[in-house]
């Protein structure tokens, strides 16, 4: 069971801390098309712990996208670095890096690349996937998988292409994921549209739910919310959880080569 630690890599694995569900449908979303990001794009988060009102900075996190080529195919090279700031350094220090190389037809990964060290906890995985022959080939072995199958960077891509428009609220959405050499059937539970402010600015925004799994930090069920902004874009704008004392923020601050102009910033902080 993946348990959630007090890291920065949250914010790649928000569709990674999703509750397995053994009986979870076919992917509801197998075959989408990128319309939402482009060769190029940088994201910066910033990760936050807030209680009585007050934000401090923990780490940060950064996501960007370049075009390359992988066994003669053309990918979008994605990857994920998150670390935490010096002070946090003395209670829990983080330096992750996770790569996928991911169709730019079918937006299915690859390889997966997770080299992490979370406090003094260093893991080191290296997948590629067969998805014809419904393979994945790890580290540690081979291991059949399921269709349409995601890794965690690959994952937040994928998902930011959904149709939201095609569901209703409270629609659960499925896909399946490989992590640790295991298979999760996860969702997404769409909660509709709205308003958000973030310590970037406010925003349009489109809202839903990960079901999480009970770990050293967070709680389980559906406590986590997120943000994604109601543009083409599709952007994560935050992620906001609470954990035994306070709650954990991370939010979107800075941002370089979207596929679209942001319109769903209606005022900068």
């Amino acid at each position: 069971m993946i348990k959630c630690k007090p890291c920065l890599i949250i914010v790649a694995s928000i569709f990674l801390s999703f509750t397995p569900s053994p009986n979870q449908e076919t992917p509801a979303f197998c075959g989408i098309r990128n319309t939402s990001f482009k060769s190029g794009e940088r994201v910066i988060m910033k990760i936050y712990y807030s209680t009585l009102g007050a934000y401090i900075g923990a780490g940060e996190a950064s996501f960007t996208t370049t075009l390359d080529r992988f066994n003669g195919k053309p990918v979008y090279h994605a990857v994920g670095v998150g670390k935490t700031y010096s002070f946090f350094d003395n209670f829990f220090q983080v330096r992750d890096r996770y790569e996928s190389y991911i169709d730019t037809s079918t937006l299915l990964p690859y390889k997966f690349i997770r080299n992490v060290d979370e406090g003094g906890h260093k893991i080191y995985n290296n997948v590629s996937f067969n998805q014809a022959a419904h393979t994945a080939t790890s580290t540690n072995g081979v291991f059949k998988i399921t269709n349409c199958m995601q890794d965690v960077v690959s994952a937040v891509y994928y998902a930011r292409n959904i149709d939201f428009s095609k569901y209703k609220i409270n629609d659960k959405i499925p896909f399946d994921m490989f992590l640790d050499d295991e298979i999760y059937h996860l969702y997404i539970r769409y909660l509709g549209r709205e308003k958000i402010k973030t310590r970037y600015g406010k925003f349009n925004a489109i809202k839903f739910k990960p079901l999480l799994i009970k770990g050293t930090i967070f709680e389980g069920g559906e406590k986590m919310n997120a943000w994604i902004s109601d543009d083409p874009n599709h952007l994560l704008l935050r992620v906001e959880s609470p954990i035994s004392v306070g709650k954990i923020i991370v939010d979107m601050m800075g941002y370089s080569n979207l596929r679209y102009p942001l319109t769903s910033l209606i005022s900068v902080r």
